[in-house]
């Protein structure tokens, strides 16, 4: 098994260890201007400063990477985010759909520090990058929250509102075409309908409407009490 006890299923094969050493959180990627400054306008609402650069790489404990069907989190103030996830492992460069979980409260005093508070679910499978290169800005991100009893879709749009995975890795590789060997780097998210909030649990989804397949995960969010 992996370091990180991460096992990731690549094109539909059986699970198998995944030796992810370094996880990148790249923030604020959106390509369009004023849909990023609504996603800003969002996150200062509930007091979150304004990023002092866009797009912005966050480094995050790889530990944090998680399959589980269900995370542990620290009071009632953290929620999910959709995003791709690009993963570079030896065989090349594969994609899956992670969910960037934040602590909302802690956000509001350091958004590096909330980053690392909360564990990062994954979907076990992959996709190949190279198969998705030519029609890359036709998939689609999806999540849903569980509230109140109820599901309500919390975010849906196509990656193409987000920066293309070899322009992220461009930026954060200072001109380097490839990310380094065991690393997975979020691709960012979208704007949400409705209010940021946290949720009994999240549904997340990458569509690839060219090819009919749909990368799913769902996690449940147990909340521990906060003692002092």
């Amino acid at each position: 098994m992996a370091a990180n006890g991460l096992m990731l299923a690549r094109e539909g094969g059986a699970p198998a260890p995944a030796a992810v050493e370094q996880l990148v959180i790249a923030g604020w990627t959106g390509r369009d201007a004023a849909a990023l400054e609504q996603h800003i306008h969002e996150l200062e609402a509930i007091g979150v400063p304004r990023p002092k650069t866009t797009p912005i790489f966050y480094r995050v404990g790889a530990s944090l990477l998680t399959t589980t069907a269900e995370i542990q989190v620290i009071g009632g103030d953290s929620s999910g985010e959709v995003e791709f996830v690009l993963f570079s492992l030896p065989d090349g460069l594969w994609v899956g759909v992670g969910s960037d979980h934040t602590d909302r409260k802690a956000e509001t005093s350091g958004v590096t520090l909330s980053k690392q508070l909360c564990p990062k679910p994954v979907g076990a499978a992959l996709w190949r990058y190279a198969d998705l290169a030519p029609h890359w800005d036709r998939l689609m991100l999806r999540s849903f929250a569980h509230v109140a009893g109820g599901r309500r879709l919390y975010q849906e749009g196509p990656v193409s509102a987000m920066r293309h995975p070899e322009e992220l890795i461009k930026l954060y590789g200072e001109g380097r075409a490839e990310l380094a060997v065991g690393c997975a780097m979020f691709g960012g998210t979208l704007a949400v309908t409705g209010a940021i909030e946290p949720a009994a649990a999240f549904d997340i989804e990458l569509e690839d409407p060219v090819r009919g397949r749909k990368l799913a995960h769902r996690y449940r969010v147990r909340q521990l009490p906060v003692e002092g």
